[in-house]
């Protein structure tokens, strides 16, 4: 009846939406790895999926960044497990809101930005680099290390040279947190799943010994279709690894209409649930695009966020 449901809103949404979309196939099941898992210092439930979200806050000052996450708990009724917290390659870790985030007993995920890959690689940036790593070790707290998510990324290209030089710079970074003893941190690799579509990403993957989670972002954005579908090349992909899968970023756009969101949402925690290998999701609770398709923010949007608060309580995504 829910898949029906589903296919429903969908189709209506594709007689009034930015494009059509297509009546969902099954969820997709792909990612069952039961482990164990080499996931680092960061350890993946046994069963179920944690879950986090970045906030985009109403202004990017500690209390600022600290007040959105808050609101979101309050919203919710509970506390979150994961906070994802963006960065700039010359921005630091460990601020303000990262510690109280920290003495909440929440697992910081930092996505950190890198420069480009070649000046990485020829030792230009090595004290930046070392001086970031001793701030995480600093933490003494398990640390999930998103370096350069969407490397993938077509507007990165530029940056990031080749696949090639990109696992290159991957492996320098690392090797310099190992030599500062940086024992706290599981380093997650975070491509698209537009560029598994397009069957680029796999290329960007540094190796089995240098990563320890997997990772996708993606989103109902310009276009709209199931999220099984969408993570399908991915599922497949990460199925083969004995690493947890988190998928740090998504969402569904508010172009959409707040009945498809709902929908959308409700598949998205099917799907998780249906892949066990998936240890953990962050919903983008952001309206970082101006256009209708890049409108994430659930807040304010009744149904699709109360579809959130069904995924927020359910047992899955309650492991602790």
């Amino acid at each position: 009846m829910r898949r029906a449901l589903l296919g429903a809103v969908l189709a209506l949404a594709a007689c009034s939406g930015p494009q059509p979309a297509p009546t969902p196939p099954p969820t997709t099941v792909a990612a069952t790895h039961a482990g164990p898992y080499d996931a680092g210092p960061v350890t993946p439930p046994t069963r179920g999926a944690l879950l986090g979200a970045w906030v985009k806050p109403e202004s990017y000052s500690q209390p600022g960044r600290l007040a959105a996450m808050d609101g979101l708990q309050h919203d919710l009724g509970r506390r979150l497990d994961i906070v994802n917290t963006y960065r700039r390659f010359d921005e630091d870790f460990g601020t303000e809101s990262d510690e109280e985030f920290i003495r909440q007993g929440l697992t910081i995920m930092l996505s950190w930005a890198s420069g480009d890959t070649r000046s990485i690689t020829s030792g230009r940036h090595d004290d930046l680099i070392r001086a970031q790593a001793k701030r995480v070790r600093k933490a003494r707290v398990p640390v999930l290390l998103r370096f350069r998510w969407e490397m993938d990324r077509p507007n990165l290209r530029a940056t990031m040279w080749s696949p090639e030089d990109f696992t290159a710079a991957w492996r320098y970074v690392r090797r310099i947190f190992d030599e500062e003893r940086v024992r706290n941190a599981s380093w997650v690799w975070c491509p698209t799943a537009e560029g598994f579509a397009r069957g680029e990403a796999p290329a960007f993957y540094p190796g089995d010994d240098v990563v320890d989670w997997t990772c996708l972002d993606v989103y109902a954005g310009s276009e709209l279709r199931p999220i099984g579908e969408l993570m399908a090349p991915f599922l497949r992909w990460a199925a083969g690894r004995d690493k947890p899968i988190i998928v740090a970023e998504f969402g569904v756009a508010r172009a959409w209409g707040s009945q498809v969101r709902a929908e959308w949402l409700r598949d998205a925690a099917r799907t998780f649930k249906a892949n066990p290998q998936i240890k953990a999701v962050c919903y983008f609770e952001s309206d970082d695009d101006k256009g209708p398709t890049g409108q994430f923010r659930l807040t304010g949007d009744e149904p699709a966020f109360d579809a959130f608060v069904e995924l927020s309580e359910d047992r899955w995504f309650n492991p602790r």
